[in-house]
């Protein structure tokens, strides 16, 4: 999601805050295109649609709102797919695709991005890593891999241009959004197994990471750069976010547990 400058800090921010409600809950926007446009519309915003995975197209997309904005001073790459197999199992053509949206696709972001962040003189960047880039489970590694990768990518980009641009990653645990729907709405024994050791008592909400992402984009956050900030309610405090899911999904019906069938 790119952002202008030239709005009053609090009138920017709100706005903001409205886009990262409101937003559709995958973060694909080749996935949801006309949802995208709805949203834009009614936040007065702009919406285009690219396949991160392509450079050509997400820079073409950048450079076109930058243009029709004014310039860039937010960048908040949000990208994400996931799958879940074994690493001996997983076909070389799903990791590609794994990789290609969560860590190709946001470098092609910020690599697009950055002439005009550091055109404006003050560039703000939140990149979406996850949780199981710090705490992998079992069948996630491409996902796991390409999310601490994400994590990396971020570090490195503040390194490489601050003072001018500051760059931070958050990391989710377990949100309800479109993409963990058909587990939530599906595994009560799961849900009720992840709320159990989540110190917060709860599955997060879009809210929990779309605060966390505004604070970063705002002067509040001027002395945080470079950082991984996990808002996950505490559950990793007790291992990764999908302990045992692969398992679960792994072992006769009659085998599962509660506790994901370990």
């Amino acid at each position: 999601m790119p952002w202008s400058p030239g709005a009053p800090p609090a009138s920017g921010g709100r706005r903001a805050a409205a886009w990262l409600r409101r937003a559709p809950p995958w973060p694909s926007s080749t996935a949801n295109g006309e949802g995208a446009s709805k949203v834009a519309a009614e936040v007065g915003g702009l919406a285009m649609t690219a396949d991160v995975t392509d450079a050509v197209a997400t820079g073409a997309a950048i450079d076109r709102a930058a243009s029709q904005l004014g310039g860039l001073s937010i960048v908040f790459a949000n990208a994400g797919a996931a799958g879940m197999s074994a690493i001996a199992d997983t076909d070389p053509a799903e990791w590609q695709r794994i990789v290609g949206v969560n860590l190709s696709g946001v470098f092609h972001a910020v690599r697009a991005a950055v002439p005009h962040l550091l055109a404006g003189g003050d560039g703000r960047v939140v990149c979406t890593a996850s949780i199981s880039g710090v705490r992998p489970a079992e069948g996630e590694a491409a996902y796991a891999a390409a999310k601490a990768g994400v994590a990396s990518l971020t570090a490195s980009l503040a390194l490489e241009y601050g003072p001018t641009i500051r760059a931070n990653a958050v990391s989710p645990g377990m949100i309800a959004t479109g993409m963990t729907s058909p587990l939530l709405d599906n595994f009560p024994d799961i849900v009720e197994g992840m709320v159990n050791k989540t110190p917060a008592g709860r599955i997060g909400e879009p809210d929990d990471v779309a605060d966390v992402v505004v604070f970063l984009c705002s002067d509040l956050a001027r002395f945080v750069t470079g950082q991984n900030i996990v808002v996950d309610g505490g559950m990793t405090l007790h291992g990764s976010g999908v302990d045992g899911l692969y398992r679960y999904f792994n072992r006769p019906p009659d085998r599962r547990t509660r506790d994901g069938g370990r």
